[in-house]
């Protein structure tokens, strides 16, 4: 009866102190300065285009497909989900001690003085013998160092989590970006084919009139250099084309070879209106942010199990087994054997090690929570540097548009003079040579305009949820 009074008293013990607050700072995020709107945003609206998914936003059904087969093929968002099932099961081996360690061991065997600090050595008899038991240890975390741990393992589990949304966006606009800069350089290379052909007209005109002496080598020579320009910049397309599908292959998780695609004419313009939100939800938006917000928690965390580390532990262990000299008598009740008791263990001197390792835990905390401001001043300026491209980049849309109508009129102007006798078909290649360049021009802004918006949908942290992600419990309760 004595004992089961022991054995209950231990475990009311054990319940109040484990009620007992970690040791160690709880988390705070630190105050950081939140503009009241993004610099160069058009409007204030709590409304962003980072609400919506991203199959709302690229409207193409060929994008919306490589999009798929990217989320599904991708090697690095395949390596970012495993590192995810890492953590996860790292912050359950960092919880684990919070529960009793259960354990069975056992043994059987015979021999001659097996007991070599027995006195007698037991006479030089040859015996047997059997053990067998379940034994248990629960160390109650007093000091909070096992809570810590476990505060530390989710908040990395979470980081890396917010590291694989990452990928995602960045997987999304990679694609996107990608196929658009295909869609430019398609449309370029119809451009400069367009080009060759015409000054190759050029040149047989020029070569037929000097043959006739009406027209002089000078214009001759400077329509073949304008044929061989144009014929050079063919290649070139070719190469980055090739390239820029072999980049999309391996987004795709594919070997290189061809993309299917759409044209750049049939591009609309992405959501004509893009609201950029509240500078103050893009620090729970932002995966790269949060994930920095869970390394700081994380490192928080660390600075507590350290300073636990300073003192004694406590732990509660039992035991319950069978032991005989005689295998054959391991099955009579007097074999049984158990024992329930309290552990104790603190440092004394440990040549400055605690100490040390409690001053990194601490500097480990500053290095964090310095990267966290710094992803906070870097993801502002993304968005802002993203607003203002989009902004300028319509602007140049607008003049390009124009430069090229006007150089379209002159070509016309120019061939119809020269039709009527009154200019040379001189005047008519230095038209094109305007044009030609100012309409790959037009199209590298069209593309880039598309661009820009993926750019600014990546900043802001849209891509994958449709909704931003709830609020996070990040304090500790004591």
């Amino acid at each position: 009866m004595k004992s089961k009074i022991e054995i209950g008293s231990l475990w009311i013990v054990s319940v109040v102190l484990l009620g007992g607050c970690a040791l160690g700072p709880n988390y705070k995020r630190p105050p950081v300065e939140v503009p009241a709107n993004y610099r160069f945003a058009t409007s204030t609206t709590s409304i962003s285009v980072a609400d919506l998914p991203w199959w709302q936003v690229f409207q193409d059904p060929v994008l919306q497909g490589l999009i798929r087969t990217a989320l599904t093929n991708n090697y690095d968002l395949k390596q970012a989900v495993a590192r995810v099932q890492q953590a996860r099961n790292l912050a359950t081996v960092a919880a684990a001690p919070l529960f009793p360690q259960i354990n069975y061991g056992g043994e059987v065997g015979r021999g001659r003085n097996a007991v070599l600090n027995s006195p007698s050595f037991q006479h030089g008899d040859t015996t047997g013998t059997a053990f067998a038991n379940v034994n248990a240890f629960w160390e109650i975390d007093l000091w909070g160092r096992i809570r810590r741990l476990s505060e530390a393992g989710r908040a990395q589990y979470l980081a890396t989590e917010e590291a694989r949304r990452g990928v995602t966006i960045t997987l999304v606009s990679d694609v996107a970006t990608a196929y658009f800069q295909l869609l430019d350089l398609d449309r370029e290379l119809q451009i400069q084919v367009a080009a060759t052909n015409a000054y190759a007209g050029s040149y047989r005109i020029f070569s037929q009139r000097l043959q006739n002496g009406v027209a002089s080598k000078l214009e001759t020579d400077r329509a073949t250099a304008a044929l061989a320009n144009a014929a050079a910049i063919i290649p070139d397309l070719e190469t980055q084309i090739a390239a820029t599908e072999n980049q999309l292959s391996v987004l795709l998780g594919r070997n290189p070879g061809p993309i299917a695609r759409r044209s750049l004419e049939t591009q609309a313009i992405l959501v004509p209106e893009i609201p950029a939100g509240l500078p103050s939800t893009l620090l729970q938006r932002r995966p790269d942010v949060v994930a920095s917000e869970d390394q700081l928690i994380a490192a928080n965390a660390l600075v507590g199990a350290n300073f636990a580390n300073f003192f004694p532990q406590f732990g509660l262990t039992t035991f319950l087994g069978r032991v005989s000299p005689t295998l054959s008598a391991f099955t009579a009740g007097a074999g049984n054997a158990w024992n329930v008791g309290a552990t104790m263990a603190g440092p004394i001197f440990q040549g400055g090690q605690l100490r040390a390792q409690y001053k990194a835990s601490k500097a480990r905390f500053d290095e964090a929570k310095a990267a966290y401001e710094q992803s906070v001043l870097v993801a502002f300026q993304d968005v802002s540097n993203a607003l203002i491209f989009r902004e300028k980049i319509s602007e140049r849309r607008v003049y390009d548009e124009q430069a090229v109508a006007a150089l379209e009129s002159s070509v016309e102007l120019a061939t119809e003079r020269y039709l009527n006798g009154r200019a040379s078909y001189f005047e008519v290649l230095q038209a094109q040579q305007e044009l030609y360049p100012t309409q790959r021009t037009l199209t590298q802004t069209q593309a880039g305009e598309l661009i820009a918006v993926v750019q600014l949908y990546r900043a802001l942290g849209g891509g994958w949820q449709q909704q931003p992600p709830p609020v996070k419990e990040r304090t500790t309760k004591k």
